[in-house]
């Protein structure tokens, strides 16, 4: 195992043991989209997309914020509209830190998979697999 791999290896061990217990992933339609993008100078960009999503076969309703700040270029998000269905993969709030008790329990996002329009907002190595089903025919 060369150099590149161990420094890979020990860098998803160590952030996996600190961020394993609040990994989370959701499923469902979006119910609304709020996208907000800034800008200071020019020089730094960020943007803000808070998304309410109904999960499937619950009636819970997640709230979910993805928040990017770049240098220069304007941070991307994928095209998402009210209906589409949705694999939010995210972490949740961290219960051990309590700044302000004020403040919703919302979900980070850090990666978007739009099942409609089958675009991610990271690519997966396997990306999304669907499955076919052939129309069974032997009964008319």
């Amino acid at each position: 195992m060369g150099f590149k791999e161990k420094l890979s290896e020990s860098y998803t061990s160590n952030w996996l043991k600190k961020y394993g217990d609040r990994l989370t992933q959701l499923q469902g339609r979006v119910l609304s989209i709020k996208s907000e993008e800034k800008s200071f100078l020019g020089i730094i960009n960020w943007i803000t997309v808070t998304l309410v999503l109904k999960q499937e076969n619950s009636k819970a309703v997640a709230t979910c914020i993805y928040k990017k700040r770049r240098w220069f270029k304007k941070p991307e998000f994928i095209e998402i509209k009210q209906g589409h269905s949705l694999v939010i993969q995210g972490l949740k709030p961290d219960r051990k830190k309590k700044k302000n008790k004020d403040v919703k329990e919302f979900i980070s996002i850090m990666n978007v998979m739009n099942l409609t329009t089958k675009k991610d907002l990271v690519p997966v190595e396997g990306g999304l697999k669907t499955q076919r089903v052939r129309a069974d025919r032997r009964f008319k």
